[in-house]
This record gives C-alpha cells, sequence and structure tokens, in this order.
C-alpha cells in the first residue's frame, strides 16, 4: 500500500466524481498514538461497515507508537495518510476530506467501537431527507448506556447556568439545562443545534457549500463551530437516534488532562472570539472564572474533610487553578473576521 505524505496545504476538497449505483460513503480517520483503541475501532469498522463504506482513510498525525505501521500492516485495504508532524484534528480531517471521493463523508475518532453496521441507516435517512446536512448517531457507553453527544450553541446564560450548577439541579428545564441540553434523552432522532464530532455523517454537496473545518481550532471546538456554519449556510442538524456506536472517550488526551482540559477551554474562546463581540466575550469569561472558582472552593472543601478523595481532589485543584490562570491572560481582541474555509 502506497504511503502519502500530507502537506499542510493540502486543504482544499476535490470535486466529486460522478458515480453510478449506490451512494458512495468515505469514512475519515484522525488518529495519533492511542495504537490499541486505533485498533479496535479499525477492526470493528472492517467487521461491521465494510459493505457500507466505499473507502476508508486513515490520518495519522505523527504518531510515535508505532500505529502508522500497524494500520498499514494490518489493514492495507485503508488509504494510510501520514503527516509530517501533528496538525491538529480539525486540519487533519481536512486533509482526509481532501482525499475522499464519496457522496457522503464519515468522521469517525479513533476511539470509537463499531458494534454493528451503524453507517447504513444514516445513509438511508440523509437520503430521505435532502434538506439534512449533518447526521450524528447515539454515543454509548462500554455497557451500551445513551452518553450525550449533544449541545446548544453557547450563551452568556447558559454558560453562566452552567457556572453555578444551575443545570445540574434543574437537568429538565430548557432555560436552566441548556449548553449541554441536560434536557433531551438522546432517544429521539431530532434537529439539535451542535452535534459533538466523535462521529459525524455529512454530505459531501453541504461540504462543498459551508466548507471544511476550519483548522483554527487545533482539537475541540471546531464541532461547535462547524455545526454553527451549517446552521448559517441553510443546513439541518439532526441527532440520529435510530443508530450507535461505542465512544471510550479521552484516548488521546489521556496522556495529559490538564493540558488537554485548557485545550478544550482555548477552543471554546476561539469560538467566542469568532461569532461573538467583546461584551458577550467578557460574559463568557466571567462564567468562566465564576465556574472555576467554585470548583476550586469545592476542591479545597472535600481535600480537608474526605482524605481517601485527596488524590483525585488535588488533581482537580490543580486543573481548575490552571484555568484561572488562564483567564486571566485572556484578551479581548476578537479574531479575523469569520470566513469560508476552503
Amino acid at each position: 500500500m502506497s504511503k502519502m505524505i500530507a502537506e499542510s496545504r493540502t486543504l482544499a476538497l476535490q470535486s466529486p466524481r460522478p458515480q453510478a449505483g449506490p451512494s458512495r460513503v468515505s469514512v475519515v480517520i484522525v488518529v495519533w498514538n492511542a495504537k490499541e483503541y486505533v485498533l479496535e475501532c479499525l477492526e470493528s469498522l472492517r467487521e461491521h461497515c465494510e459493505k457500507a463504506c466505499s473507502e476508508v482513510i486513515v490520518v495519522d498525525n505523527a504518531s510515535t507508537d508505532g500505529t502508522p505501521e500497524l494500520v498499514a500492516e494490518v489493514f492495507p485495504e485503508f488509504k494510510l495518510i501520514r503527516n509530517p508532524e501533528n496538525f491538529g484534528f480539525a486540519k487533519a480531517n481536512n486533509i482526509g476530506i481532501a482525499q475522499s471521493s464519496g457522496d457522503y463523508i464519515c468522521l469517525v475518532n479513533s476511539d470509537v467501537k463499531f458494534i454493528d453496521d451503524c453507517i447504513s441507516p444514516m445513509i438511508r435517512y440523509l437520503a430521505d431527507h435532502p434538506g439534512v446536512g449533518m447526521l450524528g448517531p447515539r454515543m454509548l457507553a462500554a455497557n451500551g448506556e445513551v452518553r450525550r453527544s449533544t449541545m446548544r450553541f453557547p450563551t452568556v446564560w447558559n454558560n453562566f447556568c452552567r457556572a453555578i450548577g444551575l443545570d445540574s439541579l434543574f437537568k429538565r428545564s430548557r432555560s436552566f439545562g441548556g449548553l449541554l441540553m441536560t434536557d433531551f434523552d438522546h432517544r429521539t432522532t431530532a434537529p439539535v443545534e451542535v452535534l459533538n464530532g466523535w462521529f459525524l455523517l455529512v454530505r459531501g454537496s453541504a461540504v462543498e457549500r459551508v466548507g471544511l473545518l476550519d483548522p483554527q481550532f487545533f482539537m475541540y471546538g471546531e464541532d461547535v463551530d462547524w455545526c454553527y456554519r451549517f446552521r448559517k449556510a441553510g443546513e439541518t442538524v439532526v441527532f440520529f437516534a435510530e443508530a450507535g456506536a461505542i465512544h471510550y472517550g479521552g484516548a488521546s488526551s489521556s496522556h495529559a488532562p490538564v493540558r488537554f482540559y485548557l485545550e478544550l477551554y482555548r477552543a471554546t474562546w476561539q469560538y467566542w472570539r469568532k461569532h461573538h463581540g467583546g461584551l458577550a466575550q467578557l460574559g463568557f469569561l466571567v462564567a468562566f472564572a465564576v465556574h472555576h472558582s467554585v470548583r476550586l472552593l469545592g476542591s479545597a472543601f472535600i481535600y480537608l474533610c474526605s482524605p481517601s478523595q485527596r488524590p483525585r481532589t488535588v488533581a482537580r485543584f490543580k486543573r481548575s487553578l490552571a484555568c484561572l490562570q488562564w483567564v486571566g491572560g485572556a484578551k479581548l481582541k476578537p479574531l479575523e473576521a469569520g470566513r469560508k474555509v476552503a
């Protein structure tokens, strides 16, 4: 199997090739270390979804644990792209999309395990609903429990509710549980504002209209931004409850939990700077500071009162302290005006 080294400039979408017969589906999987998860992901994809996929593209972000060698040896039928460095999640997905030829593009995290052919019913749904540009399945824990995989667009209010715990106190309230959609049971197919980016199926023609993922988002946040841009372009985003897959979560981020926790909030801050003005940005920072001040005080209290939980409490204390230090350095300078990423 030929090995391709993708350059950072290879981000333009290729024109889809005309195809006869069933719709073509391109699966793009970005990997960075976490070899055991990658092996399980690709084996389960091969076992359950081989007939549904016309091509599988694995984009390796300069893994150092032997992941690309494993993919090349065990899955020679998959296209492997080796990036010369870690380009980040959004940019690496863009590289894979640029090399795809499908009518539909399926972006899947490397720590997903397929338990059946969940792709075929999603394709049928998109074929029957031409106004839907993006679809996401149920996220399952290893024990089969349905997990949250949707959000609403961030606002000052829903971030404030999150900061002081109103979303936990009033889980079934749309007003107080808005950001993380605690009022949604994830058992009903329905339009949503944001699908978390662990598993997305998008229509190729919609991507041509909306543009690729924004590579300004190195890791995290690109899904919220992409859903926002899909909505602005008139494309409906739908949570699909009739298919699902297991998502372990944190396969790569577990190597440096505090760093990746900060990356999550830096990405959220990028979204606010890209799509909101200075006053809204300030509101987000205040809510964020309140959130981690409360968590910091709570961690200190638990540390004093519960010695058995001290190792976990210390980790949470350090994480919240790092977040508050980051807030002190945040600047209300807008990013360059949002543009179509191509």
